[in-house]
């Protein structure tokens, strides 16, 4: 970059800068939210906030089955596989 473009253009610094940090952010979320370990893990301490008695039953429904939908959600990645459902033993037509 020039010196004159560089002067030109250093009023947009802010800008570009703002930018960057909310593509920062989107990266970290998407991260997170597409780890099936980050979603397990908070599954875990909604369990321990239950037992302790931080939140009641209805809270803890609520949020589970919205980790739960969010597993579900999770594509598989590289070297993982979805398991498959359980399907009775039975005869085959």
């Amino acid at each position: 970059m020039g010196l004159v473009s560089g002067l030109l253009l250093l009023p947009l610094a802010p800008v570009r800068g703002t930018l960057w940090i909310a593509d920062q952010l989107v990266t970290e979320a998407r991260r997170q939210t597409g780890d099936p370990r980050a979603a397990r893990a908070r599954l875990a301490a909604l369990n321990d906030a239950l037992d302790r008695g931080e939140i009641d039953e209805a809270a803890f429904e609520r949020e589970e089955e919205r980790l739960l939908t969010l597993l579900e959600d999770i594509p598989p990645g590289p070297g993982r596989t979805r398991p498959r459902p359980h399907r009775p033993q039975g005869r085959r037509p």
